[in-house]
């Protein structure tokens, strides 16, 4: 088999890069390990930058977005019994969207079946050979057999646990890395939002966050020990809690229901440099993680997938090597950026561990500076929103 561009992973990246580049008449496979039901079952909440919905847009993919999203104007930050929000229509003339990554999928895989273009499941063993020589192609069990794809170009869009970035070899790549002492407990339950927008909220007791994926479908996470297991928690310690660790007002209007899926995550920042080795493009969690405070996971993705299609563009249309040579400088010089702002509302919004009476107020005058202050609401907005690309 041959193909010109082999796309590794078929989660929301690998699809909506696929999906650009058919557009644009360039051929793709998509080989992803697991099974369909598998990718569509990874429930992850979705606040969408206006540079995603575009992406969407443009790949024809938008039809279920355009339905069934909410647009949400700002959102809440709660410091103990005090909130205040933050508009970020009219401090940066941008909504966000809330649209989850199932139903992104969902429609993806959708567009490119509908265009026939081809998606491989339950693909195991995949090895990618000659990444920097003539003929560089990827060995992969499918079907009960081995298959071989040839090809122009690989990207990675595998997640942190991918093959990909291992190909990488280890004196040509540098990991930044650093791991959170805690993690986020998640609840997903059919009730309705308590909220209208997020809430983030910060309290002795650590962080908490109120979110939706539709108006009947409530997300709600909890600050915990990295040491937790979900059998620690059972749904009626996780309201407890939850309602002591948001404003008083708020806890009250609570709807109590089972959980659906509760999961916990541990919190990591890591980057992976550079983004490129020969033939190889890496894109998305196979290159950089970032905590889940800020919304920035799959919207950094879309940043890769704007620079890596351009790229490729320009290569399939003109002959232009220049984008695909810039690429991995163009993407971690954003993607530093969505670093420092996940990095920074974590620091703002948790409890640490060990955190002495200097930390937690500096931590005070941060969050009493933000609330007083039109000019860090301002930076904040257009960080949530999403940078240019």
């Amino acid at each position: 088999m041959r193909t010109q561009v082999a796309i590794i992973g078929g989660g929301p990246a690998g699809l909506l890069l696929a999906q650009l580049l058919h557009n644009q008449g360039i051929e793709t496979c998509v080989l992803e390990r697991t099974t369909r039901e598998e990718v569509l079952g990874r429930v992850r909440a979705g606040v969408l930058e206006t540079g995603f919905t575009e992406l969407l847009a443009q790949a024809g993919a938008d039809a279920g977005l355009k339905a069934g999203a909410g647009r949400h104007a700002g959102l809440t930050i709660a410091d103990g019994e005090n909130t205040f929000r933050v508009d970020l229509e009219a401090l940066t003339g941008k909504t966000v969207a809330i649209y989850g990554q199932s139903d992104i999928t969902r429609d993806l895989y959708a567009v490119r079946d509908a265009a026939g273009a081809p998606t491989l499941h339950e693909c195991a063993g995949v090895k990618l050979h000659d990444l920097d020589g003539d003929t560089p192609f990827v060995t992969f069990l499918h079907g009960g057999k081995m298959n071989r794809l040839d090809f122009d170009f690989v990207i990675g869009c595998d997640g942190f646990r991918g093959p990909t970035r291992q190909e990488i070899p280890e004196d040509a790549r540098v990991e930044h890395e650093k791991i959170y002492p805690f993690g986020w407990l998640g609840i997903l339950t059919e009730t309705p939002p308590v909220t209208d927008e997020f809430m983030y909220c910060r309290s002795d007791r650590g962080f908490a966050l109120c979110a939706m994926q539709h108006d009947g479908l409530s997300r709600y996470y909890l600050q915990c020990r990295l040491s937790d297991g979900v059998d620690d928690w059972t749904d009626e310690m996780f309201w407890a809690e939850l309602s002591r660790r948001i404003p008083s007002d708020v806890a009250g209007r609570l709807e109590i229901g089972p959980s659906l899926s509760k999961y916990i995550a541990p919190l990591r920042s890591q980057v992976c440099s550079p983004m490129r080795y020969g033939k190889l493009f890496l894109c998305g969690d196979a290159a950089h993680i970032v905590p889940p405070t800020g919304a920035k996971g799959l919207n950094t993705a879309a940043s890769d997938i704007h620079y890596l299609h351009e790229a490729l563009s320009a290569w399939y249309g003109k002959g232009d090597a220049d984008a695909l040579e810039a690429y991995s400088d163009r993407a971690l010089a954003r993607i530093w950026k969505t670093q420092r702002f996940s990095w920074w509302m974590t620091q703002l919004l948790h409890r640490f561990p060990e955190q002495s009476g200097f930390d937690r107020h500096l931590q005070d005058s941060e969050m009493d500076y933000l609330r007083d202050s039109t000019a860090a609401q301002t930076t904040l907005a257009e960080n949530y929103v999403g940078l240019p690309y």
